[in-house]
This record gives C-alpha cells, sequence and structure tokens, in this order.
C-alpha cells in the first residue's frame, strides 16, 4: 500500500506558507507517496463549544466524536488516511492564526490517543459494536513537519509560533520529525525568490519521505536542523520556575535543571522526564488519568442556580 502524504495550509491562497508546502509535497510525490493537500482556510469550521461531549463519549467506552457538523470532517478523514502531515501556518502576532487554534481545539481531547486507546479497551469489555468505537486507524503510526512563516526581520516575533504548533500533532501522539521557522519574509516579495528557505523545503519533504519509507523503529528519528533547548520537542522555549532551580519545558510539560557552566547556560533533562513528556503515550496517559479520576459532574453545588442568578444578564 502507498504511503500518504497530506499537507495542510493555514495561509492564503499561493502565499508563502502554502507554496512552501507544496514545495515539501512534491519531494514526498517524488519519492512515491500519493500525496494531498487542503487549505484550512476554503474550509467552514466551527469553534469549538468546550461541551465535553467528546470526552465524556471516550470516558464511557464511545468513539469520541464531535457533534458539530462542518468541514472539519474533511481534515479529520485526511488525519486519519494519511502517514504523515506537512502542517504550515502564518505568525500572526507572535503565533499562528485563529484558523490553526481553532482546528487544534477541535482535534484535542477528542483525538488524544490515550483517551481513544482506553475508550476501546473499555468499549470492548462492554462488548459494544466496533463501528461504535475509536476509528481504528487513529492507532497507526504517522510523522509530521511543521512550518510556520513570519514576516518580522528577528525570529523572536515568532516566538510562540512553533511551540503552539505543536497542539496540532500533541493529541494524535503523531511525531514531529523536522520543523522550520522562516522569518524575514517580508524582505522577499514572495518565498520563491529565496533559494536557501526553497532549498530548505525540498530538504523537509526529502526528510518526511525519508521518515514514511522507514521501518517503524527509525520512523520517528529526528530529522530536524536545530535540536533545540529541549531534547523531546527541539523547542528552545523555557519557563523558569520562581526562586527554585528548575526549568520546564512548555511544549512537553516536563522538569529540567538549569546551570551555569563555564558561562555558558546548561539545561539537562532526565531521562525519567523525557519519557513523560506529553508529546508521548506516558505524559497523554497522566492527562487522561488525572481527568478521568479527579473531574466531577455536575449536581455537585445544590445552590449553584441561586449562586449563578446574579450574573444572568450583568452588564450585557
Amino acid at each position: 500500500m502507498k504511503k500518504k502524504v497530506l499537507g495542510i495550509s493555514f495561509g492564503r491562497k499561493m502565499s508563502n506558507t502554502e507554496v512552501m508546502i507544496k514545495t515539501a509535497l512534491m519531494e514526498c510525490e517524488k519519492a512515491g507517496a500519493d500525496v494531498k493537500f487542503i487549505r484550512a482556510d476554503d474550509l467552514d469550521i466551527k469553534d469549538c463549544t468546550g461541551c465535553i461531549a467528546c470526552v465524556i463519549s471516550l470516558l464511557h467506552g464511545g468513539n469520541g466524536n464531535c457533534h458539530l457538523k462542518d468541514d472539519f470532517k474533511i481534515i479529520d478523514e485526511a488525519l486519519m488516511e494519511c502517514d504523515a502531515v506537512i502542517v504550515g501556518s502564518p505568525t500572526y502576532v507572535l503565533s499562528p492564526t485563529g484558523k490553526f487554534k481553532t482546528v487544534c481545539d477541535r482535534l484535542g481531547p477528542s483525538h488524544d490517543i490515550s483517551f481513544r486507546t482506553n475508550a476501546k479497551e473499555n468499549g470492548i469489555k462492554m462488548g459494544k459494536d466496533l463501528s461504535k468505537l475509536p476509528d481504528e486507524r487513529s492507532f497507526k503510526k504517522r510523522v509530521a513537519a511543521l512550518i510556520t512563516v513570519g514576516g518580522a526581520m528577528t525570529q523572536n516575533w515568532l516566538s510562540f509560533a512553533m511551540p503552539t504548533m505543536y497542539e496540532f500533532t500533541m493529541s494524535m501522539g503523531i511525531d514531529v520529525i523536522d520543523k522550520y521557522e522562516y522569518f524575514g519574509a517580508m524582505a522577499y516579495e514572495h518565498v520563491v525568490g529565496n533559494k536557501k528557505v526553497m532549498d530548505r523545503m525540498i530538504r523537509l519533504g526529502q526528510n518526511v519521505a525519508e521518515a514514511v519509507f522507514s521501518s517503524e523503529e527509525d520512523m520517528s528519528k529526528w530529522r530536524g536542523d536545530e535540536e533545540g533547548v529541549c531534547p523531546v520537542c527541539h523547542c528552545d522555549m523555557l519557563t523558569v520556575v520562581h526562586n527554585k532551580n528548575k526549568v520546564e519545558c512548555p511544549v512537553c510539560g516536563i522538569s529540567g535543571s538549569l546551570a551555569l557552566a563555564d558561562g555558558e547556560i546548561k539545561v539537562e533533562f532526565s531521562e525519567e522526564e523525557q519519557k513523560r513528556s506529553r508529546l508521548f503515550y506516558d505524559g497523554k496517559l497522566e492527562h487522561y488519568v488525572e481527568i478521568s479520576t479527579k473531574a466531577v459532574g455536575s449536581g455537585q453545588i445544590p445552590n449553584k442556580k441561586e449562586l449563578l442568578e446574579k450574573y444572568i444578564g450583568y452588564a450585557e
């Protein structure tokens, strides 16, 4: 069966982000993969309402499907089909676009691999028909590459963009094997006039193709240019915990130690901490356990209706 590589752009038609993704897809096609491209702005995708129907469904051995009826199903089906996805978004005010965040909100917890795994196991124990359980394709191994594009001449104007891009792959447990931040885009009329970036997109596409045609053991190997501070997500952003010699990777949610050695900042994350990154199943399982064991249902506050009365219509 042919490998399938999906490209999803959250940028404008034929602008930088779209062309960069398509450049990478062309390399995947050359390597023998079937490719598909989706322009997210062409789709009608509603905001997540926070109703948690997907979570309740999964916690009770259901499929976790969203009740909203819109074009999200197009992205969902394409993700279920693919073996790799290349996701790109422009950077708007330090972060990816609103549409990007909307799609991420719809993907996860409904697509969280730990929730879906437990839902499948519980559903089977309950004797449910397989068609009522999470899509079996949820559980296959996938890889991804992430791209963000900013017009600013300095990289720090894209500071939250790449860490936020991980929201797309996190829930489904898709392993990111390459990523690229294109800053200074406004110094060029179009990315097609920037050979350095176009060459990098060719290499990114080749890295994705190499990953999907690798053995499952080698598929997730990091193939990007920069190692980053965090050895798991390869991002440089850190949270420094006040009054403690402790840092956290905000993407992975893991703790490390900060030290100054020979005038250089050193950050270390233990093997144990790395294993519990929320990019891995163990980290996601921690979250599943805390939600499934500590979240409370309705009826816990007997006078809730009375307590809320003064807020109804206030200052509207």
